[in-house]
């Protein structure tokens, strides 16, 4: 079982988040999101952690050509988008890449994007994420065991134990569940959410970020 901690803006906490046993961090490139942060900062950030955590920048929207670009000025290991891309603007990303999917949706649809990694997250109505909802039941549940599914959505120390036992995801990933404020994650709440994670997890899939 792997664990992102997405949201992160400083590298205190992103020290925090390798220090709790995170498998990779989230850069959030989206200007409206409160946990947002600019290529210069997320590179400040970036070069501070070990070389085995993954170091994922979240895009909401933006053309391949750009989010190319912001790619290789930070050293990002893997992209996800987490906007209304097409399969064709998923495609033009080189991989490894997470098409982030909100609410209720389809297998067909889902199966449309030949990503690493498929995220789901809860629908979050005009917002891209963040909200502390939780994903939708009937399709966490259609895409339980497949390797390439993660969980997002709602996710905190006192549920994911039980989400990943219900679901099964290759990985999980946390952002509103472990902060004090957004933007602001808490070491202790991280710790609480390795540990709770580490207590549920079975037998492991291959991590979407290798492929």
């Amino acid at each position: 079982m792997h664990i992102k901690i997405c949201g992160i803006t400083s590298e205190r906490d992103a020290h925090a988040a390798v220090t709790a046993g995170a498998d990779a961090v989230g850069f959030v490139f989206f200007p409206d999101s409160p946990r947002f942060v600019t290529p210069l900062q997320a590179l400040t950030i970036a070069r501070c952690l070990p070389s085995l955590v993954a170091r994922v920048g979240v895009f909401v929207n933006l053309p391949p050509t750009k989010i190319a670009a912001v790619r290789s000025q930070v050293g990002l290991t893997a992209v996800q988008l987490h906007g209304d891309e097409s399969p064709a603007a998923a495609h033009a990303v080189p991989n490894p890449v997470i098409k982030a999917f909100r609410g209720a949706v389809g297998l067909d649809k889902i199966h449309q994007y030949q990503t690493a990694g498929y995220l789901l997250d809860a629908d979050a109505g005009s917002r891209f994420g963040g909200t502390g909802r939780l994903a939708d039941d009937s399709t966490a549940t259609a895409l339980a065991n497949d390797p390439r599914f993660m969980l997002a959505g709602g996710l905190s120390p006192d549920n994911v134990a039980d989400q990943i036992r219900r679901y099964r995801p290759s990985a999980v990933d946390v952002s509103t569940g472990v902060e004090t404020a957004p933007g602001q994650k808490c070491p202790q709440k991280m710790q609480a959410f390795v540990a709770a994670v580490r207590s549920a997890e079975g037998g492991a899939h291959a991590w979407p970020l290798a492929a």
